[in-house]
């Protein structure tokens, strides 16, 4: 039998993981600039929680989760996004008794059972920031220049941001009124999806995809027009923030978000290059998904992005990622110095050196060619005379220049090269 990996999940290789590494690193070290600091949330929880959490009339929910029962019959799903259960988390640990904001971020593998995209596959990998604890927009504007950072220092071009306020409790259920009558004489002409969507969540016909709703959604009333004054208010607040901080945007009425619990603001940072739909990464405000979970009323607000998405961006606009760095030195050795070899790298590697030796009995004119193969920058034979002398001549491969060097001095030399 030949085993493959699933449909919808793919390998991420030796060549690859490095890019994979450089771009969770980059993010990592950002968001301690913004002091978020790391969550780890189990890969799966009780399928309650994203029922409520994400909402029971979502795609999600009704149709993308991965959901089974454990030896006790309770029924689990291996987790969709990341908010439900960070938000979980914070309730169980009582982080709300903290003082606020308790900030967080996170670098997860989620799982949905989807279409398959380019960039988008059924298990994949999301970062992502959660903030609880500010009302304030200031809140919203944090996230927001954090994600704009991170782009700028990655050097991507083209990538815009598009903001909506889709309001609140008081406010919304006026607006779902006047949108659902405006979609009423339409319904015929919606697709399959937005005629479900039109009794759940009407709001979600805004962002089909589908041409014949594109056009049906174009001169539907607008949620900025029926914002109560809170809500009005934050969102002159968010936008005169990312002025302040020189950020441009766009303002989309269309932008809803595909999850139940958001409020307020909503956003998407948005490129051309990358699969259909070009959305990189998207969050918002959920003021009242703590509450919702069993926790204190807590305001929140939190954003995703998809790796996958992001490196292949970053493929499209040409990056440059750092190349992988090369062993420092080869050992070579004749049959009897092969321990002494190993003996020797494992000494420098303790130095914090990359110290490469032969562990496959290759022949010595092999071992030659494979220091050269993987670019080595230093190369030291052990024979019979250096094993003896404890000393060896280390040769620099780029120019041919040798040093004679005693073994003691050779971690020293090793690391004032390296610096």
């Amino acid at each position: 039998m030949n085993f493959r990996a699933p449909r919808g999940t793919h390998d991420i290789l030796p060549k690859e993981s490095g890019q994979w590494q450089f771009v969770e690193q980059k993010f990592s070290e950002l968001c301690r600039r913004f002091s978020y600091q790391e969550i780890r949330t189990p890969v799966f929880e009780q399928t309650e929680l994203f029922a409520r959490g994400v909402g029971d009339g979502t795609d999600i929910v009704q149709k993308e989760m991965y959901n089974f029962e454990d030896k006790a019959g309770r029924a689990m799903t291996l987790r969709p996004e990341g908010t439900a259960g960070v938000v979980r988390s914070y309730i169980e640990h009582g982080l709300a008794s903290e003082p606020s904001p308790i900030k967080l971020f996170y670098n997860i593998t989620a799982f949905r059972y989807e279409k398959m995209q380019k960039g988008r596959y059924r298990e994949f990998r999301q970062l992502g920031c959660e903030c609880f604890g500010s009302k304030s927009a200031s809140a919203d504007a944090e996230l927001i220049t954090l994600l704009w950072l991170f782009f700028s220092e990655l050097r991507m071009k083209d990538i815009h941001l598009e903001v909506n306020s889709i309001g609140c409790p008081l406010c919304r259920p006026a607006y779902k009124e006047a949108l659902t009558e405006y979609l009423r004489p339409h319904l015929s002409k919606l697709c399959e999806d937005c005629r479900r969507r039109f009794a759940t969540n009407p709001l979600r016909v805004l962002d089909c995809k589908e041409e014949s709703c594109r056009k049906i959604a174009q001169d539907a009333p607008k949620s900025l027009e029926h914002l109560c004054p809170e809500c009005l208010a934050h969102w002159e607040g968010l936008l005169s923030l990312l002025d302040t901080f020189a950020i441009p945007y766009n303002i989309n009425p269309k932008i809803v978000r595909g999850l139940d619990y958001y409020s307020k603001t909503v956003f998407e940072f948005i490129s051309e290059n990358v699969g259909t739909q070009g959305t990189i990464c998207g969050g918002g405000r959920y003021d009242g998904l703590v509450e919702e979970l069993g926790g204190p009323a807590t305001p929140g607000v939190g954003f995703a992005l998809g790796v996958e998405r992001l490196l292949l961006e970053l493929e499209a606009q040409g990056f440059s990622f750092p190349e992988p760095v090369d062993p420092t030195i080869f050992i070579a050795s004749f049959p009897e110095q092969r321990l002494l070899a190993n003996q020797l790298a494992f000494s420098l590697r303790k130095e914090g050196l990359h110290a490469e030796v032969d562990i496959c009995e290759r022949s010595f004119k092999a071992q030659m060619k494979h220091a050269n193969r993987i670019k080595a920058k230093y190369l030291l034979v052990l024979g019979d005379e250096e094993a003896k002398q404890m000393c060896g001549r280390i040769k620099r491969m780029a120019d041919g220049a040798e040093k004679e060097l005693s073994f003691s001095e050779l971690a020293s030399f090793l690391v004032n090269f390296e610096e």
